[in-house]
């Protein structure tokens, strides 16, 4: 005969006003003992809920000790404040307490049974003393207290420990690392050779490559010449335009308090109508909300960048990450930055190619103007055309973007894979290139076909060599998590919920013979699974070109040809950079928030009055710098190796909708 299980309370769904029951969800009954909550208990599709979200190990005295198993943070708000669980975190809860399985998004009212509903409930609090009403609370309050007391202090703890601790054996990969903090366990071991470790890029030299972002779990070595939000968003900022995907205001506001000080922030947002609302209602009263337009089903806006503008200048950042803690915190990401100066008056027609191409996919934003007053300048109508008043001739880059809609004539080749095309085709390369291979690595794959790839390939192997032959096709490889990846990563499974890509779009046989490890060791990023999407072309440790983008693997991403080529249907918003052995025209340094010396702008030509040719190559290239005065080599931290390695016969691509039973580091299987 099955024991039957004891009913300690229940999670009832609350409407965002915390008051009114949410009748179009059943409510969560929570029993002694283990329970899971996760995306299938609350009938949701939002893929931000993991399957196995949350646990909580419930108390015969009514208390839940709740513990976040997913890759997203939740909040918990009780009677006297507010806090926020990111992965692996742990809290207790009450009666009374709300839970936001997402901030601002699925509210839950932790609502304990009555004591005649609890078996043996009673008898247990008289048999261990145990004080009921207003003393209990008490108690479980107090309770929680010293435990997320002791949590912190151990995190400290964990955190002084990390960078002088020696390397101690990992159970799961046999390989050596170092002790990490809030449970996890070892990470990459480090040879010292071609790494990170030696990666420093002098200060001027920076807007000529990326960066990838810090990773609070890896040691001080693996985070040599990384950035923080900290780094990008900091100064006397005027105006900030945000545009993004995901926005965790709450978050956000505690990682730079200086955005509730600007005067103007714009945050352009790909959020649903549930986390809107919570947006509207939380966000500072110098915020404004907008949603781009998305005129053909299933799109989505996806592009990830800053412009925030000084009194010098504007700064333009693109990148990986979603404005949400795991992104900035716990994943390989990447960044670029530069800042240009404010046009001179005998300039200001002065235009070029960043330029025009920043100015049309900010118009296909159609934002609402925001009116403010700007030093020296006085009122001015923050809109796409303000962003001409800036002098980008000294960008580094050329930007990539897509826009939803359906491109004919002229504007074919002005964005998605057609825009790639259009500027590698004009582009000379070296002939070690020629038919060199592709990579293509990125965080979600869409649903494809052999003619799609086909067609995608023609774009990303354009080009010619200086002697006019066509670089012609490159074999292509994608770079994709196994399952084992995940598994041993740093967040174990709950990683797997930040590569979204469902088993019927990974499983088809025609991509086989694409695979390639995530295999990170010289950037230490191995286990800390990838958000970062990139595309390039390579030879050795020789880079032709590098692309660093929102763009997914996906038709609605970087569109696709109709009508006998002649027009390009994209769904979503995505903008990049790309990295080209261009030449180097000027020497700016300039910078919009250095607060000493002249604010004088000087762009200088190169030595010698004669260009120099920039040479991209990866962290792990043998060469010597020194040896070619004629060529600038600049080094981008590609976190993954090259050439990758083909997947064995083994290995397993990641599907985030399969059911995995192995443990993974932290104990946890793949099951919901």
């Amino acid at each position: 005969m099955t024991e039957s299980r004891v009913t300690i309370g229940y999670l009832v769904p609350v409407k965002t006003n915390l008051d009114e029951e949410d009748e179009s969800i059943p409510k969560l009954e929570i029993f002694e003992g283990i329970n899971f909550i996760g995306r299938d208990d609350i009938s949701v599709s939002d893929k931000r809920v993991s399957r196995k979200h949350i646990s909580l190990n419930a108390s015969l005295d009514g208390s839940l000790d709740v513990t976040v198993e997913g890759g997203n943070p939740i909040v918990i708000k009780f009677e006297d404040g507010r806090k926020k669980l990111v992965s692996k975190e742990s809290a207790i809860l009450v009666h009374g307490d709300i839970v936001e399985l997402i901030p601002g998004h699925h509210f839950f009212k932790y609502v304990k049974s009555a004591v005649d509903e609890v078996t043996l409930s009673l008898g247990t609090n008289k048999r261990f003393g145990m004080k009921s009403g207003e003393d209990e609370n008490i108690n479980l309050k107090r309770k929680r207290q010293i435990d997320e007391d002791e949590a912190l202090a151990r995190t400290l703890q964990d955190e002084m420990l990390r960078d002088v601790s020696a390397p101690k054996k990992n159970m799961v990969t046999g390989s050596s690392s170092y002790p990490m903090n809030q449970g996890q366990t070892s990470f990459d071991s480090h040879d010292g050779s071609g790494t990170i470790r030696q990666f420093d890029v002098r200060k001027d030299k920076l807007p000529l490559g990326f960066r990838l972002l810090r990773v609070k779990w890896l040691p001080s070595w693996a985070n040599s010449s990384t950035v923080s939000i900290q780094d990008v968003i900091q100064g006397n900022v005027l105006v900030a335009v945000l545009s993004n995907y995901m926005v965790d205001t709450d978050w956000l506001i505690s990682a730079c308090p200086t955005l509730t000080r600007i005067p103007r922030v714009l945050v352009i947002h790909g959020e649903g109508d549930g986390t809107l609302s919570h947006l509207q209602k939380n966000k500072p009263a110098n915020w404004v909300l907008h949603k781009p337009p998305l005129p053909i089903s299933y799109g989505t806006h996806h592009s990830k960048a800053m412009f925030l503008v000084y009194p010098k200048g504007v700064r333009v950042a693109i990148h990986t990450a979603n404005l949400i803690h795991v992104d900035w915190n716990n994943k390989s990401q990447g960044l670029w930055m530069q800042d240009f100066p404010w046009k001179d008056q005998n300039d200001q027609n002065k235009i070029c190619g960043f330029e025009n191409d920043l100015v049309d996919y900010l118009s296909a934003l159609k934002w609402p103007e925001i009116e403010v007053s700007l030093p020296v300048i006085g009122n001015v109508k923050i809109n796409s055309s303000f962003f001409r008043k800036f002098d980008y001739s000294s960008a580094a880059v050329r930007l990539i973007g897509s826009v939803p809609g359906y491109h004919t004539g002229s504007n074919l080749k002005k964005w998605g894979h057609m825009k790639l095309r259009s500027v590698l085709r004009d582009c000379v390369f070296d002939k070690e290139f020629k038919k060199s291979p592709l990579v293509y690595q990125f965080s979600s794959l869409g649903s494809l076909d052999e003619k799609w790839m086909a067609e995608l390939a023609s774009s990303m192997s354009s080009g010619s060599t200086h002697d006019k032959l066509s670089l012609g096709l490159g074999k292509e490889l994608i770079v994709w998590p196994t399952v084992e990846d995940v598994r041993c990563s740093l967040e174990g499974y709950a990683a797997g919920s930040c590569i979204p890509s469902p088993q019927k779009n990974v499983e088809k046989d025609f991509l086989k013979k694409y695979w390639a490890k995530w295999k990170a060791d010289h950037s230490g990023r191995s286990r800390a699974m990838p958000h970062i999407k990139t595309y390039t072309r390579y030879s050795g440790q020789n880079l032709a070109w590098f692309l660093l983008t929102s763009a997914n693997l996906s038709k609605a991403a970087w569109g696709a040809l109709q009508k006998k080529d002649s027009q390009l249907m994209i769904r979503s918003y995505e903008l990049g950079v790309l990295f080209l052995p261009t030449s180097i025209k000027k020497d700016c340094s300039f910078s919009c928030t250095d607060n000493g010396g002249s604010t004088e702008v000087k762009c200088e030509s190169s030595k010698n009055g004669e260009d120099r040719q920039m040479k991209l190559v990866t962290l792990c290239w043998k060469g010597n710098k020194n040896t070619d005065s004629s060529s600038e080599v600049i080094t981008l931290p590609v976190p993954y190796e090259l050439p990758p390695q083909p997947y064995s016969s083994e290995d397993v691509p990641w599907s985030w909708d399969k059911r995995y039973y192995k443990k993974d580091v932290h104990g946890q299987v793949w099951a919901r």
